[in-house]
């Protein structure tokens, strides 16, 4: 797949079909127009592009949104490519951009730019200055300006009954099940492993400390969760942690509390210190707790340990 960076930098002769969005977590739902998409393309002898903008609109738009993102840019990226698109535009989404018309946006952008000749898009997309186009405004345009509009109908789309918004619901609730279900895939979180306390090691449960990749990425409710991740190709299970994690030590209790996300893999014990990993996250064990004492917090993470295990082998 081809990637690039604003719109001003696409320079491909070749006709495109395209279709438009942000497409945060690439649910089920939008897969079902980008699979009409790709096929479509194929069909046609047409490129199969998607035009994406960063950063959201909403955190440009709306500066008092704390909007958080179900991908990175990254991991969109690798989600589209595989599912076979030729091409991701990324454009940069400014204020100004949001000002284009709709006639500067489809003539400029989509067609002399993008070479569009087929867009794919949903009923009730909308677009140009203050959103004011729709589906219709894009049908007109294509019959003086040579492209085809295919519009998923409400049916198709509704049907499917899931939005970014419910998903990022799911995860802040800890309901791991239903956002991987919405999602079509296990939700991810991609960072660096950085140095701990080593607090893991003495309790011969070692951690992987996971640092985010971008601030702006959702991170699910606080509590310990069964995960995977494949390190140097081998498909690696183990247990995170999200949250404050709370001692038992007097020294700390005045501290203020930093989230940290750590991860034990199981029988795993090589270095990882900064390598790059994405965490795959499958079920909710239980929430955080501040135990009593080192053996308390020993015995329960054996017990993690065991519920997890007994997950993976019903799988």
């Amino acid at each position: 797949m081809k990637t690039v960076q604003g719109i001003t930098k696409y320079d491909e002769k070749h006709p495109t079909a395209i279709t438009i969005g942000t497409f945060d977590g690439v649910h089920i739902g939008h897969r079902t127009i980008l699979e009409r998409l790709i096929a479509e393309a194929k069909e046609k002898g047409l490129r199969s592009t998607v035009l994406t903008f960063f950063p959201h609109p909403r955190m440009v738009l709306q500066k008092d949104s704390d909007i958080k993102l179900l991908n990175t840019i990254s991991e969109k990226s690798r989600i589209l490519e595989e599912m076979g698109l030729d091409q991701l535009v990324i454009h940069p989404f400014t204020k100004d951009f949001s000002r284009l018309s709709a006639t500067s946006f489809v003539r400029d952008v989509l067609v002399n730019q993008l070479r569009t000749k087929k867009i794919i898009i949903g009923y009730d997309h909308r677009f140009g200055r203050n959103r004011t186009a729709n589906i219709d405004d894009l049908k007109t345009f294509g019959a003086t300006l040579d492209f085809e509009v295919a519009e998923i109908p409400a049916q198709e789309i509704d049907a499917v009954s899931v939005s970014s918004t419910k998903i990022r619901k799911a995860l802040l609730d800890g309901d791991i099940v239903t956002a991987n279900t919405f999602l079509g895939y296990d939700y991810m979180l991609s960072g660096s492993i950085k140095k701990g306390k080593g607090l893991g090691r003495q309790l011969a449960f070692p951690t992987a400390n996971l640092h985010l990749d971008e601030t702006y990425k959702l991170v699910p409710k606080n509590g310990v969760y069964l995960v995977h991740s494949s390190i140097n190709g081998i498909t690696v299970h183990g247990m995170m942690n999200i949250g404050h994690n709370p001692t038992v030590s007097e020294e700390e209790e005045n501290r203020p509390l930093q989230k940290r996300i750590e991860i034990h893999f199981f029988d795993f014990d090589r270095d990882l210190y900064g390598q790059k990993l994405q965490i795959q996250v499958v079920k909710r064990l239980r929430d955080e707790h501040k135990f009593e004492s080192v053996e308390a917090l020993q015995k329960q993470l054996q017990q993690d340990r065991l519920v997890s295990l007994k997950i993976l082998s019903e799988k």
